[in-house]
């Protein structure tokens, strides 16, 4: 019995990335660094789950040079270098170059109409949450979710479950009751590795992931409904038994 759906943000509910990828070369600029990331780079980075994760292994992968700053200067660096990128994104959003993608909003009403609980399962900061959904669904878009994992919350980053146990918990439902949404295969690896049946929606920067222990791949959610998601559950539920 399908009772909660728990979605991914970045890539899942909106193709943020060219967004995040604008926002952090704008922070280097503003840092005064030479760094410039372009999208193949990019695309590799996106292994790394977390923006400061990110900022700090192409640091020491294109400058091991600069290690000599010290673990302190270094760590300032990157937090101050990520206030810069989230500000950047931020105003991208507020501005409208980020909108959900198709069929997601539409797939939410439905679960609430019938009474489904929804969640969020992250990486990404409150703040990068926040500006996207309050544009997209409205400043109480907060009402709509019953339980948020963010990088405050799980500090140990996907491919670890540690996000989707904590949704799983905070929503006191069993994995089979749930059904996670995702876009990449570190995140398809999160929600498995909680026990969650998964559906991934690739982008352009996650299409060429292994997705073979996914429930389904669908281009987007604009042709799934409720009664779709409860029969592949429901199949690859009696498949496993």
């Amino acid at each position: 019995m399908l009772r909660a759906l728990i979605f991914d943000v970045d890539g899942t509910l909106a193709d943020t990335e060219s967004a995040h990828l604008a926002a952090f070369n704008q922070a280097f600029a503003e840092f005064g660094l030479d760094w410039q990331w372009d999208e193949a780079l990019y695309t590799e980075l996106l292994n790394i789950s977390g923006g400061k994760e990110r900022i700090l292994h192409y640091w020491k992968t294109a400058q091991p040079e600069l290690r000599e700053l010290g673990a302190m200067a270094m760590a300032d660096t990157v937090n101050r270098l990520h206030e810069l990128k989230t500000a950047a994104y931020e105003s991208a959003v507020n501005e409208g170059a980020v909108s959900l993608r198709p069929g997601v909003l539409a797939l939410m009403e439905e679960a609430m109409g019938q009474g489904l609980q929804l969640a969020i399962a992250t990486t990404t900061s409150p703040v990068n949450i926040a500006a996207l959904l309050r544009r997209a669904v409205g400043p109480d878009w907060r009402l709509n979710f019953s339980a948020i994992g963010d990088a405050s919350t799980a500090p140990i980053k996907k491919p670890d479950p540690q996000v989707y146990l904590q949704m799983l918990a905070a929503l006191k439902l069993a994995p089979g009751q749930c059904l996670a949404f995702e876009d990449s295969s570190n995140g398809l690896r999160s929600a498995t590795a909680a026990g969650l049946a998964t559906l991934i929606t690739p982008t352009r920067y996650t299409a060429h992931h292994d997705f073979s222990a996914a429930l389904r791949v669908v281009p987007d959610l604009s042709q799934v409904d409720l009664a779709q998601l409860r029969r592949w559950l429901a199949q690859s539920q009696v498949a496993a038994h």
